[in-house]
């Protein structure tokens, strides 16, 4: 049973969402909400959503893989990235889409098998080489324009849940169920 904010996908969204292999996601304004804390140390924190997490393990746990470009170096992005099992995280890039067909290259998958979730116009590269290209709900207007699907969560408060659930849906697995511990 499809769940309800699934139920209204478009079919053609569903297929390129059914041939995804890789998942590729932004940090900051995707898997985060966008906005840069520092403390008195000048230590940068990140908050991130326990609900992109589980999703981002259940695309793990059923085959798919998971993978993270950022512009930025960022010490909590790595912390994240190790806490949920991410072995693909490229920091520092300014070329996202070379990294992301570097990417592609070393797991032998096509563009047409990866998606890549952004929000601002350094993800518009990679956007139009994925199969399946996604814009949060608070993505700049020009990227959500040209992305073939939009969240309807914004950046750090869910949105990489919600395009988990659309692979998992898309691929005939029931991104509701409890994984295994």
């Amino acid at each position: 049973m499809p769940i309800n904010y699934l139920a209204d996908v478009p079919s053609d969204i569903l297929a390129r969402a059914a041939a995804i292999r890789v998942a590729v996601f932004d940090v900051d304004g995707t898997l985060t909400d966008g906005r840069l804390w520092y403390g008195e140390d000048g230590r940068e924190t990140k908050v991130f959503h326990v609900h992109d997490g589980l999703g981002l393990k259940r695309l793990k746990q059923n085959g798919v893989v998971v993978a993270i470009i950022s512009a930025r170096i960022s010490h909590p992005v790595a912390l994240r990235a190790e806490e949920l099992g991410i072995e693909h995280i490229y920091q520092a890039q300014d070329d996202k889409a070379a990294c992301l067909l570097e990417l592609l290259d070393a797991l032998h998958l096509t563009t047409e098998q990866a998606a890549f979730v952004g929000d601002d116009l350094p993800d518009l590269p990679p956007m139009k080489l994925a199969g399946l290209s996604v814009a949060v709900a608070n993505a700049h207007p020009v990227v959500a324009e040209q992305a073939h699907w939009q969240t309807r969560k914004s950046g750090g408060l869910g949105a990489a849940r919600e395009v988990c659930d659309l692979i998992l849906h898309a691929q005939g697995k029931d991104a509701a169920a409890v994984p295994p511990q």
